[in-house]
């Protein structure tokens, strides 16, 4: 049965519904404590598209509650399976203290995971991201606005109806916005165009959401400046349309401003290496013509230490530059690099964490304390990389090694996360000792806990005899006495029953009552606190999140640059010489990948001209 009216249900029931009728499409996440539950509809697609048990909550309006629930420790591996299946979801959470309020605690729908707007590492694919694609029209024009909410990077273009397909294959969404008349003139089976998403969710939104005037406004705000001159973009009137879509949905799925976007990448086809997307699956840039991820150029060539490298060298192959000086001065980085030596470089850059990926969770405040622990390594490091950079000589790679120039502030906020971090705020130990002396005098509360119990334990055993009678602690029933059933008649008459077993009774004294009250506060304000501490961490990072972003990209493309000069090196590669003329000559040349396949087989490529 699909989700009824709140009228006759629960409390809860009715919040859970008023939740769900904003969110009629999408899976709704619900949390209930160590789980995230759904219910009627939606739990019979969980337990369709994730084999979870499906089972029923009592009844509410005198109906069963279809329900299904996934843990919350395990959520990314669900939402991952859901997401690869085109699937999005509400996630809902738990905002109210539990017992304050009268009622059901008070839950709101934090943020929206769909296809297109992924952001953690766990969804993600280390070497590419999740592009999120809104394409509107103005006649015979096409407006293209893009973002990769996960490293940062928003774009826009405009094309012909015959570049489409073209801009669709490079760019290669995971999700796709458009109105209901572009869906289905361009995708739509039996359109006009009939152009295949490549497997991207088509997500339709409201014909007004794709307005050009907001969509301009909207950029301006994003990007901090009162006119898109300095970007080339101020007439690309069908791409502002695009743009107020995609704005507008990608902070409506985070539910908050997106603070990471703050440059814009402008393409013209005309800048481009035109590359059909019948000539990219030919070509098997990415993928093979099965739809493999290997043997392809980039699996070849991919050699990058971290993930930004091989996003950044997936992106130089799939939008190449028709402009030779961009080129020109990566072949000279490439043949300074292999000059210099680059194993140094490299073997540095091994240990470098995602910070592309950190930072646009640092501004969407998603960023958990292990990543930050990362991050603080990885800015250690970078006196290293830049140290094995200036070893080279090149304009290029100055200007890289001029971006990796961190702001001493941001070394020092991080220095509040402890040594190994918890892997949730939530759990505790993630503010490193001696940061705040309020947390620290909270934590040693609970650390001579142990010192107490057993001075504690060794005076009751005196006090009554018992010599096998212990003080304990559990989450349940808190700090107890446990007295074995046999000895149960010989405990003062101070000793008040908390639990009877099966073999022992479990007591507590007024003393230990007093301990127990001030352990348990004391655990509980230190856990408040370190979030507190957190929030507090993650506002001072904000303003530095436009720095990081550029060490991220600096490092990104020195990665691609060393990996491909390790490549040439080991492969014998030679460095083309462009002239003005169009022609083409080669000597002795080799196919990368085939080449690569038979010397896996134990056989040689034989190198043949072209001209």
């Amino acid at each position: 049965m699909n989700a009824p009216e709140a009228i006759g249900h629960t409390p809860m029931m009715q919040q859970y519904l008023r939740i769900k009728a904003e969110h009629p499409d999408t899976l709704v996440f619900y949390r209930m404590g160590d789980f995230y539950e759904l219910f009627y509809d939606d739990a019979k697609k969980a337990n369709r598209l994730l084999d979870i048990a499906l089972t029923a909550r009592g009844a509410s309006a005198g109906e069963p509650i279809p329900m299904a629930g996934v843990p919350v420790h395990a959520v990314d591996a669900y939402l991952a399976r859901l997401v690869r299946q085109g699937e999005s979801v509400a996630i809902c959470e738990q905002i109210g203290e539990v017992g304050l309020a009268k009622g059901p605690v008070e839950r709101k729908v934090v943020r929206i995971v769909t296809p297109g707007t992924l952001t953690e590492s766990s969804l993600l694919a280390d070497d590419s991201d999740a592009l999120l694609l809104a394409v509107a029209r103005r006649g015979e024009r096409f407006g293209l606005a893009w973002a990769a909410l996960a490293s940062g990077a928003l774009g826009l273009a405009e094309c012909s109806a015959g570049e489409l397909e073209g801009w669709l294959a490079r760019l290669a969404p995971a999700e796709v916005l458009a109105d209901r008349e572009v869906a289905s003139a361009v995708f739509g089976p039996g359109s006009p165009l009939g152009l295949d998403r490549g497997g991207a969710t088509l997500t339709e939104r409201p014909p007004w959401q794709f307005d050009r005037a907001l969509g301009e406004r909207m950029l301006c705000a994003q990007l901090r400046v009162a006119t898109l001159a300095g970007y080339g973009a101020e007439s690309l009137g069908v791409g502002h349309a695009a743009a107020a879509a995609l704005l507008s949905y990608a902070e409506h799925t985070q539910g908050r401003a997106l603070d990471h976007l703050r440059t814009l990448e402008v393409r013209q086809a005309s800048e481009l290496i035109d590359l059909p997307a019948t000539t990219q699956r030919n070509l098997e840039l990415t993928r093979t013509l099965r739809g493999e991820a290997a043997p392809t150029l980039l699996s070849t060539i991919d050699g990058c230490r971290t993930g930004m490298g091989s996003r950044a060298l997936r992106q130089w192959l799939m939008q190449p530059r028709r402009d030779r000086r961009v080129a020109g001065e990566r072949h000279d980085a490439i043949a300074a690099l292999q000059a210099a030596g680059v194993d140094r470089l490299r073997d540095s850059l091994r240990q470098v964490s995602d910070v592309e990926r950190i930072t646009a969770r640092i501004a969407l405040r998603q960023v958990r304390p292990r990543e930050l622990a990362g991050l603080r390594a990885t800015l250690a490091l970078l006196p290293a990389v830049r140290a094995a950079v200036r070893a080279a000589d090149c304009v290029l790679l100055a200007m890289l090694d001029a971006a990796l120039d961190a702001p001493p502030q941001v070394g020092a906020l991080l220095a509040a996360i402890a040594d190994e971090p918890a892997a949730l705020v939530r759990d505790g130990g993630v503010i490193a000792p001696g940061h705040d002396a309020a947390l620290d005098e909270l934590r040693t509360i609970g650390k001579d806990s142990d010192a107490f119990l057993v001075e504690l334990e060794g005076r009751e055993r005196e006090r009554t005899g018992i010599a096998n009678l212990r003080v304990q602690f559990n989450r349940v029933h808190g700090y107890f006495i446990e007295v074995a059933q046999a000895q149960a008649g010989r405990v003062p008459a101070d000793y008040r029953r908390r639990q009877t077993m099966k073999n022992a009774e479990r007591f507590i004294t007024p003393e230990l009552k007093a301990f127990e009250d001030k352990a348990l506060s004391a655990g509980e304000r230190a856990l408040a606190r370190e979030k507190d501490l957190y929030e507090a961490l993650l506002d001072a990072l904000l303003p530095h999140v436009e720095t990081l972003s550029g060490i991220a990209r600096s490092l990104a493309a020195l990665d691609a640059l060393a990996a491909l000069a390790d490549c040439a090196a080991r492969s014998g590669w030679c460095r083309p010489q462009f002239v003005r003329e169009p022609c083409i000559e080669i000597e002795r040349g080799r196919h990368p990948v085939v080449e690569a396949r038979l010397q896996e087989a134990g056989k040689s490529f034989m190198a043949n001209d072209s001209r």
